[in-house]
């Protein structure tokens, strides 16, 4: 079988996680502070709060920016269903705009039809690792006066061209960036999830909801040569990630820039082998863009069923996955009527597959996929 993704992991990972384990300290501690502050220097940003998943991320950004009852938040359906679920986690309403069908992010210009007098943010989705246009998108925030956070689940290591300068995603551009360490991510911490941001105000923030709202840190009660008694400033969550994860991902980290470089000439070589099959739509990287190729996602000829597709690889040892969902088809939100089209987001999910990627994969497996994929569609 081959799977559509893997995580690389070997004795190094392994080797990190046994001392965290013997150190005796296995919560939040030393392991994640030296995570956050490794992560931030390579992204480019000022500060990294460490969290239990990009779920929790999203969540805090929100929840840390003031988002609230009331409030309106434009962002894609066309996302994992997350990305909507944490606006409704602060009592908000997500606005569902449509995509541009050759890169599947958000249309800066049905972004700017959907901002009323009650939107409080913008909550741009770096699909499958490829960058949005997100000097668009800051611009737009930037002329209404409202934040722009960046659900960067999948793009660790991608980057993006800005005013001439290439910028790892993650600095900050917007307020707030938030990442993934799930398994299917580039790098893995198991479970896990990042913050970058440029304000220490914000950064604080993060570190006291994540916590309860506990004003002093165990890390800092356990060290302390006097007795201290902690306060608990504000309802907050246990949304802390654990030392042993960090120890993993500090691991992951090293090998981040590897794993980006060969993922890109996978990429590279399924655009050599499928681009020539007649009808099928190969991924669109803009000129300002690097992605990470977290995905690799084609869109199926006309009248070709996507179902049909995808059970003739299975059958032939090849895992696929269907274009990523769209929430406003999903129980939460399906009976709310739609303000926007989203004809878009409908044909990307119903017409594309995600292709297996990984960084162990060899060009025997490529070629594989890629001959599969040519006889399913010619029969």
């Amino acid at each position: 079988m081959i799977p559509i993704a893997l995580p690389i992991l070997d004795g190094e990972e392994g080797e990190a996680a046994r001392r965290t384990v013997l150190s005796g300290w296995l919560s939040q501690g030393p392991q994640v502070a030296a995570f956050e502050h490794e992560f931030a220097a390579l992204v480019g940003a000022s500060y990294a709060c460490a969290v239990s998943n990009c779920t929790a991320a999203l969540h805090l950004a929100l929840r840390a920016i003031g988002v609230g009852p009331g409030d309106e938040v434009v962002t894609a359906s066309h996302s994992f269903i997350a990305s909507a679920n944490s606006i409704r986690y602060c009592g908000a309403t997500p606005v569902f705009v449509d995509i541009d069908p050759s890169t599947y992010n958000l249309d800066p210009e049905r972004v700017a039809e959907a901002i009323t007098e009650r939107t409080r943010a913008i909550l741009v989705v770096h699909q499958m690792g490829m960058p949005c246009d997100l000097a668009a998108l800051k611009a737009l925030a930037d002329r209404h006066q409202i934040s722009l956070i960046e659900d960067a689940a999948c793009a660790a290591g991608s980057q993006i061209r800005i005013d001439g300068l290439w910028d790892w995603i993650g600095k900050p551009h917007g307020q707030i960036a938030c990442f993934s360490f799930h398994p299917r991510k580039v790098i893995t911490t198991g479970e896990g999830g990042m913050m970058a941001t440029g304000s220490v105000d914000l950064d604080q923030k993060f570190k006291l909801l994540r916590q309860h709202g506990m004003s002093v840190p165990d890390t800092v009660r356990h060290g302390s040569q006097q007795v201290i008694f902690e306060d608990y400033l504000e309802v907050g969550f246990n949304y802390r990630m654990t030392d042993m994860q960090a120890a993993i991902g500090r691991k992951q980290l090293e090998r981040l820039t590897d794993i980006v470089s060969r993922r890109r000439a996978l990429a590279g070589l399924y655009a050599e082998l499928l681009g020539n099959i007649e009808g099928l739509s190969l991924p669109f990287e803009p000129e300002w863009a690097r992605s990470n190729w977290q995905s690799y996602c084609v869109r199926l000829p006309d009248r070709v069923d996507q179902r049909a597709v995808m059970q003739s690889l299975l059958d032939q040892g090849i895992a696929t996955r269907r274009g990523i969902m769209c929430a406003h088809r999903e129980v939460p939100y399906a009976h709310e009527k739609q303000r926007h089209d989203l004809c878009q987001s409908e044909l990307a999910q119903d017409r594309s597959i995600l292709l297996p990627i990984y960084a162990q994969m060899v060009e025997e497996d490529q070629v594989r996929v890629a001959d599969a994929l040519k006889a399913t569609l010619r029969n």
